[in-house]
């Protein structure tokens, strides 16, 4: 088990997120924080999920007094120029497998690393490819519960991920975090905190 000189926090509720960081072998605490997951009107996919990334950091900085570090992060689907959030109901998520049915789209996964020397981040972009799927699949599908609150309405480490052709890039990531960069801003902090 890896001990950073300062507390290290997870600012996500997400239970995905939380195994991932296990996986690393870091002591880490979940800490709890609201920020608003709303696109700006204009802004672009790949600034949005790095605006929400940072948020979430310095939400969780603030909110353990700024003595720690905090990993904040974000994920989303983007399908053209489309954003795919969370569905709100279940004519959305099918309406999203819909679109992703047969196609390629990009998850798009940023972390923020915050700590009292400062603010890091890395972006972490993955194209998957789905195959044909049924409408009968994905009204099953939606019936397992799985879709309600996942970006892109899918989680690929679950059911989903039978419908899922090609990926190029990090699994993980598309998980929701990114191990190896996330082990790089760790490690990048401990080597600044041993200097």
């Amino acid at each position: 088990m890896v001990h950073l000189a300062v507390p290290l926090y997870l600012a996500s509720a997400s239970p995905r997120r939380r195994e991932l960081l296990t996986q690393l072998g870091y002591h880490f605490e979940v800490i709890s924080v609201q920020v608003p997951e709303v696109r700006e009107a204009g802004e672009a996919p790949v600034d949005y999920v790095q605006r929400l990334a940072r948020q979430k950091a310095a939400a969780g900085l603030h909110a353990c007094g700024g003595h720690g570090a905090v990993l904040g992060a974000d994920t989303i689907v983007v399908l053209g120029e489309r954003v795919l959030e969370k569905p709100k109901d279940k004519a959305d998520a099918l309406a999203m497998l819909t679109a992703l049915s047969g196609q390629t789209h990009v998850v798009m996964t940023a972390v923020a690393l915050a700590s009292p020397q400062g603010m890091a981040l890395r972006l972490v972009c993955t194209d998957v490819t789905f195959r044909t799927v049924s409408e009968a699949e994905m009204q099953d599908y939606w019936s397992t519960g799985e879709p309600c609150d996942k970006a892109g309405a899918y989680g690929i480490q679950g059911r989903a991920g039978k419908f899922v052709k090609r990926i190029e890039g990090s699994y993980s990531a598309v998980v929701g975090l990114p191990l190896l960069e996330t082990d790089e801003l760790l490690q990048d902090l401990l080597q600044q905190q041993a200097g």
